[in-house]
C-alpha cells in the first residue's frame, strides 16, 4: 500500500486547511463545547457531537493518544448567547417547579443517553461547570487588573485589551451586533460578562461569593477554565457548532490570550488551541428544530417514529461536517436504507466466513477450534492498516484513508466502505477486517448490527411483530393459492395499522413500520 496522506484539518481561525501537528508528540488533546443541560438536545445539537466523535476516532485511528473533554454547562448560560436574558437553567427550574440541580441532572442523563444511542464514544472526562467555580474565580482574579472592569451587574472583559479580538468570527457583523447585550456602562459593545452579580433583592439557586459580589460565572469563562485546567494551554483542537464561532469562541479566545499573556492571533497557539473546528448547521424546513416549538426534533422522536438512531448518524456522515445538512424524513429514510444495505452486505460476508470456517474443520473437537479473526471495530489504528495485506481491497482502503485525511470527508469514506463490500473474490476474513478497520472511524457498529436491530417499532403502532409476521404468513399462503382478494385485504388491514408491506423489496425486509 502507498503511505497514508498527512491529516489536514480546516482551521476556522485562519479559514484554511492545515496539517495536523500535535502540541505534544504522539498526543491529541481536544475540547468540545458541550450542552447547556436545561432541556433535551435536538438533533441539530447532536450533529456537533457526531462530528467531534469522528474527529476523535480519526485521531485515535491515526495512532494518537487522545484526550477528549466535553463540558456540561449546568450554570451561567443565558437565554441569549451574548450575555442577555434569563439564565436558562433558572428559567426551566422555575417552570418545572424543581431544583435547578435536579433539572441539570435529568437533562445531563438525557444527553448522555443520546450520545450512547448514536454510538458516540465517551470522552476522557465530562467536565461539569459547577465543579470549577473556585478555578473560575481564580482565573478572573488573574486577568482582572489588565483586562476587566466592574459594573453594578458584574465583572466585564474589555475586548480592546487583547489583539485581534473577533478574528475567529472575521469581525462582528451587523447581525452579530444585534445579539450583543446592551449593558449601561460597558466600554465597548462587544465587552462580555466574566462574573454576573446577582441583582439586589434577588436570589438564584446557583450563586457563589466572589470578590465582585455574590453571583455566578459568565458562560464564556467556563470553557476557558476547564479547557486550560484539563488540557493545558495551548491544546490541539477546540470544536463546536458554527454558531459558537461568532461570539462564544471569540470571547473564549480573548480570555485565553489575557490569561496566558499572549499576543496576536497570527500565531494560532495564542488563542488557547492551535486549531478551531466548527460543524455547520442542520437545517430543518419544518420549523421543529427549535426547543420552543413543542414537539421539537430530538432523537427520541426519530426513534418513536420507527427510525434507528444510527440512521441519523449515517445521515450526518453522508455530508461533510462543514456543509449545511438539510433534515427531512425522506432523507432519514434513505439513510436508514443505506445502513440496511451495509448491514446486509456485512451479514453476507459473515455467513460466508462461517461456512468456510466450518468446512475447514468438520471433525475437529470444540477445544481445538481456532478463534474468529479479530474484527473489533474500536481497536484498529492506521499502523495496523498500513501493515496488513489487503490484496484487492487495497484501493478501497487507500481511498478511505485519503478521504479522512482531507478534513474528515466522511461522505467519500462511506463510499469506500461500500466499494470494499462489493469487491468479489476476496477472502471473507480479510473483508471483515476491512469493514472493522473503516468502521473504527465511521462508528456505525456494522459488525454488531443485525437486520432486526434496524426495524424499530413506532410508538403508536398497535400490532406486535408476532402479529405482523402471522398476518404476512397468511397473506403469503393466500397469494400462493392465487386468492388475491384475501391477499389484498390483509395488506390493506396491515396498512391501516401502520405496517407497509413491501412486495419485491430488494433489501428483503418484507415489511416496515410507520
Amino acid at each position: 500500500m502507498t503511505d497514508a496522506p498527512q491529516l489536514k484539518l480546516f482551521n476556522s481561525l485562519n479559514r484554511q486547511l492545515e496539517p495536523f501537528v500535535p502540541v505534544h508528540e504522539g498526543e491529541a488533546r481536544v475540547y468540545t463545547c458541550g450542552p447547556t443541560v436545561y432541556n433535551y438536545p435536538h438533533i441539530g445539537n447532536m450533529r456537533a457531537y457526531v462530528f467531534a466523535d469522528v474527529l476523535g476516532r480519526t485521531l485515535s485511528w491515526r495512532g494518537y493518544k487522545l484526550t477528549h473533554i466535553i463540558n456540561i454547562t449546568d450554570v451561567g448560560h443565558l437565554t441569549d448567547d451574548a450575555d442577555a436574558g434569563e439564565d436558562k437553567l433558572e428559567k426551566m427550574a422555575a417552570r418545572q417547579k424543581q431544583s435547578i440541580w435536579d433539572i441539570a441532572e435529568h437533562y445531563t442523563q438525557a444527553f448522555k443517553a443520546d450520545v450512547k444511542a448514536l454510538n458516540i464514544r465517551e470522552p476522557a472526562e465530562w467536565s461539569v461547570a459547577t465543579d470549577y467555580i473556585e478555578a473560575m474565580i481564580d482565573f478572573a482574579k488573574k486577568i482582572e487588573a489588565e483586562h476587566c472592569y466592574q459594573l453594578e451587574s458584574g465583572l466585564y472583559f474589555d475586548v480592546s485589551t487583547v489583539e485581534d479580538y473577533g478574528r475567529l468570527a472575521r469581525a462582528v457583523t451587523e447581525e452579530g451586533e444585534g445579539r450583543i447585550d446592551t449593558v449601561e456602562g460597558k466600554r465597548n459593545a462587544a465587552d462580555f460578562a466574566i462574573w454576573r452579580t446577582t441583582p439586589a433583592g434577588e436570589t438564584r439557586q446557583m450563586e457563589w461569593d466572589s470578590p465582585w459580589g455574590r453571583g455566578a460565572p459568565g458562560w464564556h469563562l467556563e470553557c476557558s477554565v476547564m479547557g486550560g485546567k484539563l488540557l493545558g494551554f495551548p491544546f490541539d483542537i477546540h470544536t463546536g457548532g458554527i454558531d459558537h464561532r461568532e461570539i462564544h469562541h471569540p470571547n473564549e479566545i480573548a480570555q485565553n490570550q489575557a490569561f496566558c499573556g499572549c499576543g496576536g492571533l497570527d500565531d494560532a497557539a495564542h488563542s488557547g488551541a492551535k486549531t478551531w473546528m466548527h460543524n455547520n448547521f442542520l437545517v430543518d424546513r419544518t420549523g421543529k428544530m427549535s426547543k420552543s416549538s413543542g414537539e421539537f426534533l430530538r432523537l427520541q422522536l426519530l426513534i418513536d417514529k420507527g427510525y434507528h438512531p444510527l440512521a441519523y448518524r449515517m445521515m450526518c456522515l453522508q455530508a461533510h461536517y462543514r456543509s449545511e445538512l438539510e433534515f427531512s424524513w425522506e432523507g432519514l429514510g434513505a439513510a436508514l436504507t443505506r445502513l440496511k444495505r451495509m448491514v446486509m452486505g456485512v451479514d453476507t460476508v459473515k455467513a460466508r466466513h462461517a461456512e468456510l470456517v466450518s468446512a475447514s474443520r468438520p471433525s475437529a473437537p470444540a477445544s481445538s477450534e481456532q478463534p474468529e479473526p479479530s474484527v473489533q471495530d474500536e481497536s484498529w489504528t492506521l499502523k495496523q492498516v498500513q501493515g496488513d495485506d489487503w490484496g484487492k481491497l487495497a484501493p478501497a482502503i487507500e481511498k478511505f484513508q485519503a478521504a479522512l485525511a482531507d478534513d474528515l470527508n466522511t461522505s467519500i469514506a462511506l463510499t469506500a466502505l461500500e466499494e470494499a463490500l462489493t469487491i468479489k473474490k476476496v477472502e471473507p476474513a480479510r473483508k471483515l477486517r476491512a469493514v472493522a478497520a473503516m468502521d473504527a472511524v465511521l462508528g456505525l457498529g456494522l459488525l454488531g448490527l443485525a437486520r432486526t436491530d434496524l426495524r424499530i417499532r413506532p410508538k403508536d403502532t398497535i400490532l406486535t411483530e408476532a402479529e405482523i409476521e402471522d398476518a404476512l404468513e397468511r397473506r403469503k399462503a393466500a397469494r400462493a393459492q392465487k386468492d388475491f382478494a384475501t391477499s389484498d385485504a390483509i395488506r390493506d388491514e396491515l396498512a391501516a395499522k401502520g405496517v407497509e408491506v413491501m412486495d419485491g423489496d430488494p433489501l428483503g425486509w418484507e415489511w416496515k413500520l410507520g
